[in-house]
């Protein structure tokens, strides 16, 4: 057949032939006798040879040494080909996340999405200053989309940026507590960590819901600053978890800031007051245990904690007696 029935039966354009033929990829069988192309069956079986294997992302280098090259292995190549792919869907997934994000930030000109690319741009630098520029100015006229703000707080490992990412979100209402939420349920435990965080800073009722929810978490540390956060919003669920951080000596002294908030609920006071009474007077507890909750019964107002504290004034541990005694004459004296 000549190259134009060639072109019909193929798909393949009678320019694209002649560059196939010029590469070296497919010769016509023969001429006729006016000089023609003349291809055989032969001939379009390898045109349709070439066309699948260029499909697959293969070059035309790589399709001749394929078809010609009889020590080829695919195997290596198809490997590499998987690789590109995915580089390449992944960029184009990175493209379609910040265009998505611009167009939720709903510019109203092109200085607009200027400005949001750059900072879109300036979230993700390697310097830690021009990161936290760019949360700090996240919250002007034009602000960058939330979705952008907890993806950079949740791999965010500068604290200075990290802080200013955490202040960010907070201006930026609510929008983020959803992916917030999904950052608790991360295999990475930074990200665990990083997600509670945020969340602890948002001072709405959504926010304090989720971190009820964290109280039963898997992650101790998830779980510790969730109760840290909910002292002072009043959430007496928060209590058990507080007293344990005290007793494992787990930033303790913030524990006992967050149950003296918690006390001043006459109700919660008592309830706090027993709870840590009742650790005390268990036999297993250490000496230096049983120190630092007679010290958090320093700020726990109310009856219960001052009976509490006569009683362990007459301590046989030398040191929680002592204890005991100066926090009386501390209340004793206000």
């Amino acid at each position: 057949m000549l190259i134009g029935d060639m072109a019909r039966r193929s798909g393949v354009s009678a320019r694209m032939l002649r560059h196939y033929e010029s590469l070296g990829l497919v010769r016509p069988t023969g001429r006729t006798d006016a000089g023609y192309r003349e291809y055989s069956s032969e001939d379009i079986r390898r045109i349709f040879h070439i066309e699948s294997l260029r499909s697959l992302g293969l070059s035309l280098r790589e399709v001749g040494r394929a078809l010609d090259d009889p020590s080829f292995r695919p195997s290596e190549l198809v490997d590499d080909l998987i690789r590109q792919t995915r580089e390449r869907i992944a960029g184009e997934m990175e493209l379609l996340t910040r265009l998505g994000r611009i167009g939720a930030a709903e510019p109203a000109g092109w200085e607009d999405v200027l400005r949001i690319v750059a900072l879109l741009q300036a979230l993700g630098s390697e310097s830690a200053g021009k990161r936290q520029h760019a949360a700090l100015s996240s919250v002007e006229e034009v602000p960058v989309p939330v979705e952008a703000l907890v993806e950079a707080a949740l791999r965010e490992t500068d604290p200075n940026v990290a802080g200013a990412l955490r202040w960010a979100l907070t201006q930026s209402g609510d929008g983020g507590l959803a992916l917030l939420a999904e950052g608790l349920g991360s295999p990475v435990a930074e990200v665990r960590k990083r997600a509670v965080q945020s969340i602890a800073e948002i001072p709405n009722g959504e926010a304090t819901a989720l971190l009820q929810d964290a109280l039963t978490n898997s992650d101790i540390v998830v779980r510790r600053c969730a109760a840290l956060a909910l002292g002072p919003r009043g959430v007496a669920d928060a209590v058990p978890t507080l007293i344990d951080m005290i007793v494992e000596e787990a930033n303790d002294a913030d524990a006992a800031d967050a149950l003296s908030a918690l006390a001043s609920d006459p109700a919660l006071a008592d309830q706090i007051a027993i709870r840590l009474v009742d650790c005390l007077a268990s036999g297993t507890v250490e000496s230096s245990v049983r120190r630092r909750l007679a010290q958090a019964l320093a700020d726990i107002p109310g009856i219960t904690t001052s009976r509490a504290l006569t009683d362990l004034s007459h301590d046989e541990d030398h040191a929680v007696a002592l204890t005991a005694t100066y926090i009386l004459k501390l209340r004793n004296a206000h």
